[in-house]
């Protein structure tokens, strides 16, 4: 389907723009009520992330809704993740987020989760487009959907993640760098580490609704790889602004990315002799990847980019484990959707029960060399240049099969990313600047 507004992770834009302004969002909400709750009075949860748009955004949501004669329940600032979870918790007809991720706080967006904590189907998205082709309406005043706030959403949150690793497992003499970059788990993050008995030192934990994600989180890891060393803590953690991904750093100050995380999963698992069936990643991720597993007669395969189509490659094979190299990880035996601060706890389980360090752990796996630039301002029509296209053939041909070339639209912004993966970092590197010379707008 060709979706006018949804992309691979919800609604996203400039906020003030088309589609993300609160005379659409008001007509989004009244459109989803009227899809995911069709016979009205069910409740549906809106969680958001610090950005200041998002009382904008909530309240127009929430006006929608109403009018389509469905009850809210918000959540306040709140992880992506935990909207999922709630939503399960109190049986609601959906979930809500208002979030733009790893996005600058100028950017937000709307995602939408099923009442069993996924996110909605395509067709549940097609329905909610044709929705909003349709004048709105409003219910009668009588049938009008009602809001109030869960006062111990974070409480309930906090004390599910703390059970998705055994009781036995305590913290205790364990220092943890937590970087929230001024999102949603800001709160909740040092509270799940610190009542498991870490000792907790917080970074990005002071949100103004302007400085998500600015030069903090798994976007920005280099403040908490400092950190980490100069306080000679044991790992560091970084989310992004709706703590759905995770970047860890290790005692030497050496960041871990998905890929490196899913591979310490995934070998604990098999280690424990709890391992089954195989693991999902992307046409990112890193080859390193594919070799390190096919070592140890671990199957891989690819879905295409975005947590969504992971999970639906997962939920086909019957696997569990899944991910992105961007720190999308999907531990689906514990929740189910990318969960940052479940993630974490994953990984710090593993290095207790291994009794190694995470540097120790990640060094199974080797990363190819992988060059990634984005180029801005450009739509996937570029893609079908024959310039383009022969130009690709001709690297592909001197990798000699060594490596990967990849051009890829992001589903989230004018962007194309041109990756390029080998064993020469040099050569790689021309290759994919050469690449992305010829898909830059031309500034004449």
């Amino acid at each position: 389907m060709s979706r006018k507004y949804f992309g691979t992770d919800g609604i996203r834009g400039p906020v003030g723009g088309h589609p993300i302004n609160a005379e659409f969002v008001l007509k989004l909400g009244w459109a989803a009520g009227r899809v995911l709750s069709p016979s009205g009075g069910g409740t549906i949860l809106i969680g958001k992330d610090t950005r200041i748009s998002g009382y904008i955004l909530e309240s127009a949501l929430e006006a929608g809704l109403a009018s389509a004669g469905v009850n809210v329940l918000l959540l306040g600032p709140m992880p992506t993740p935990a909207v999922a979870y709630l939503t399960r918790a109190v049986s609601a007809a959906a979930g809500i987020v208002i979030s733009a991720s790893h996005n600058p706080y100028a950017d937000n967006g709307i995602k939408f989760f099923s009442p069993d904590g996924q996110k909605i189907s395509d067709a549940d998205e097609e329905r909610i487009e044709n929705v909003l082709a349709e004048s709105m309406t409003t219910v009668p005043s009588a049938a009008l959907g009602r809001a109030k706030r869960l006062d111990d959403a974070v409480g309930r949150y906090v004390e599910f993640c703390k059970n998705t690793v055994p009781t036995s497992l305590r913290l205790k003499g364990l220092t943890l760098v937590v970087d929230c970059a001024h999102g949603a788990a800001y709160k909740i993050a040092p509270a799940v580490f610190r009542e498991l008995g870490a000792e907790v030192i917080t970074l990005g934990c002071e949100p103004d609704g302007l400085n998500i994600n600015a030069g903090f989180g798994a976007t920005s890891p280099q403040a908490l790889a400092e950190t980490v060393v100069r306080e000679g803590a044991d790992m560091g953690i970084a989310l992004d602004g709706d703590a759905d991904r995770l970047i860890m750093v290790d005692h030497n100050g050496e960041i871990v990315d998905g890929d490196e995380l899913l591979f310490v999963l995934t070998e604990h698992a098999q280690q424990a002799g709890k391992f089954r069936g195989g693991v999902v990643g992307t046409k990112m991720s890193n080859h390193g990847l594919a070799q390190a597993l096919a070592a140890r007669d671990i199957p891989f395969v690819r879905a295409d980019v975005g947590d969504r189509y992971v999970l639906a490659e997962l939920n086909q094979r019957e696997w569990s484990l899944g991910g992105e190299g961007s720190g999308h990880l999907l531990c689906l035996e514990q929740t189910t959707t990318g969960d940052g601060i479940v993630a974490a706890l994953q990984v710090i389980k593993a290095v207790r029960e291994r009794q190694e360090s995470l540097a120790t752990l990640k060094a199974g796996m080797t990363k190819l060399p992988q060059i990634m630039i984005n180029v801005r301002n450009v739509t996937a029509r570029v893609l079908e240049q024959p310039e383009l296209q022969a130009a690709v053939n001709e690297v592909e041909a001197a990798l000699a099969g060594s490596g990967r070339v990849l051009l890829r639209p992001s589903g989230t912004e004018p962007v194309v990313r041109v990756m390029v993966e080998g064993e020469d970092e040099r050569k790689i590197k021309a290759h994919a600047e050469q690449l992305a010379d010829l898909i830059r707008p031309n500034e004449d």
